[in-house]
């Protein structure tokens, strides 16, 4: 039996998170990180837009051993510069920072923050993403 091809996708432009405190993530969000809400139907449900990705908030009910796990997000940036630049305006807001910049063994560079959920964000330089030149 033949199996169908597989068909073309755009990559992971949309990510939905279960997250309390709902009103700090949805700041987080939208004034640190620069996402715009492009729908908010209800308190307790958020649909952001960066341009390109498309960011769901929302409020987790329960305690937080019901939720799903996740390891991080990322965010990726166009140099490789704008990693320190994203460190430097992240302390400025007062943004937990996990891990610092980091250059990696492939050539990226990241560093990871906390949102006030918790959840792990990297935010990266990643040549074959990143819209500037890749790494020696």
């Amino acid at each position: 039996m033949t199996l169908p091809p597989r068909p073309a996708h755009g990559g992971l432009r949309h990510v939905a998170l279960y997250i309390e405190p709902f009103e700090a993530c949805l700041h987080f969000y939208c004034d640190v990180l620069g996402f715009a809400v492009e729908w908010q139907p209800d308190e307790d449900n958020a649909f952001l837009c960066s341009g390109i990705d498309n960011l769901a908030l929302h409020r987790r009910a329960g305690s937080p051993s019901e939720a799903q796990r996740l390891d991080h997000i990322g965010l990726i940036v166009d140099d490789e510069g704008d990693v320190e630049r994203w460190h430097a305006y992240l302390l400025a807001h007062g943004v937990t920072i996990a891990q610092g910049p980091k250059k990696h063994r492939d050539g990226a560079r990241s560093l990871y923050c906390y949102d006030p959920a918790g959840t792990l964000v990297q935010l990266i330089y990643h040549p074959p993403l990143s819209k500037g030149p890749a790494l020696p």
